[in-house]
């Protein structure tokens, strides 16, 4: 079960129960899930029966029950718990992850920019100002341009006449001669709207610097898929935790709960005008691929044949790779495949 799938599970059951009369409230258009704030708490949380209380006149908690004991048993979903005040989280039967995998190749370069992947493509007509205004100082107006390209890739249209004048655009041409294109423009989109720039003095090839960190990694995931096709296999979805007793599964939950949760972030900044969620997304990315790479590693050592658990790994760090190479060239920095 996709993301996505899960989405429209949930959504028919709050349909059911307004149909039903268990709830009396607006069925929402769409019902977001994604990864969990924390290892443990099963492969998706939702939020929606918080969202449906205060329209429904009902404690979240009883809203959460009602959900829960129509989801369970669901085509896809083995379990379904109620967490704090009313949160739902989903843990998903045998075959989830490779699901994910599956659809994020299937995907390719559409994964986090089409309708059915969770994103929104045609967001409507948006112009530049209806972000939050940068603060004025250097670089103000170099961060507007650069974000105006990343709406307008997210499918908000920046109008023309709102975009900065060229004349007035000296400070990024400044920046990149000093940066490079890759790490100005990194350090325009990472800050928050009214977050101030804060732009080295020189770039920094190392791991201790976010942007080539994101690089190294979708390199790194790209040379997996290289070596496997040298020893004579490529990846396919399938269960990477076989003979990983000794790994941490929350390492692998991590991993998918980003890659699942892309689609969601790239709608979020298309809606929000907020192209820094895109990058701090795909900096936990990063980071989340490092460890499982660490803790399960995709490739047969001392001469072993290359067994369905490899394929299935591969497979995973091939995702991996889509989905930050998707959000490294939305944000119109390079995805290189040797570091």
């Amino acid at each position: 079960m996709t993301p996505a799938e899960l989405s429209r599970t949930v959504l028919r059951s709050v349909r059911g129960a307004v149909a039903e009369r268990e709830l009396s409230v607006p069925v929402p258009a769409r019902i977001v899930v994604q990864a969990p704030p924390r290892p443990g708490c099963g492969d998706y949380a939702s939020n929606v029966a918080l969202q449906l209380a205060p329209q429904a006149g009902r404690p979240a908690r009883e809203v959460a029950e009602i959900l829960r004991r129509r989801l369970a048993g669901s085509a896809g979903i083995a379990r379904v718990e109620i967490a704090g005040p009313g949160f739902l989280n989903f843990t998903l039967g045998d075959g989830a992850s490779a699901g994910l995998v599956a659809d994020v190749l299937a995907r390719g370069e559409r994964y986090g920019r089409d309708p059915e992947s969770g994103a929104t493509t045609g967001a409507g007509p948006g112009r530049i100002v209806e972000a939050p205004v940068p603060p004025a100082g250097e670089w103000a107006r170099a961060r507007a341009r650069v974000v105006g390209e990343v709406l307008d890739r997210l499918g908000r249209a920046a109008a023309e006449p709102q975009r900065p004048a060229a004349a007035q655009d000296d400070e990024l041409p400044r920046l990149v001669a000093r940066l490079g294109t890759d790490e100005a423009r990194w350090v325009l989109l990472r800050p928050a709207a009214h977050d101030p720039v804060r732009a080295p003095q020189r770039p920094v090839q190392h791991e201790d610097n976010p942007r080539f960190r994101v690089q190294y990694a979708h390199a790194r995931a790209r040379a997996m898929v290289r070596n496997a096709g040298e020893l004579g296999f490529v990846g396919e979805p399938g269960d990477v935790t076989a003979d990983a007793a000794h790994g941490d599964v929350g390492v692998l939950q991590a991993l998918e709960g980003r890659l699942a949760a892309y689609p969601t972030v790239t709608a979020t900044a298309a809606r929000r005008c907020a192209p820094d969620r895109v990058v701090r997304h795909l900096e936990v990315t990063a980071d989340a691929y490092l460890r499982w790479q660490e803790e399960f590693w995709p490739l047969p050592v001392g001469g072993q044949k290359p067994l369905a658990v490899h394929r299935a790994r591969v497979a995973l760090a091939e995702a991996t790779g889509t989905v930050l190479g998707n959000g490294l060239r939305l944000l119109g920095i390079s995805a290189p495949e040797h570091l």
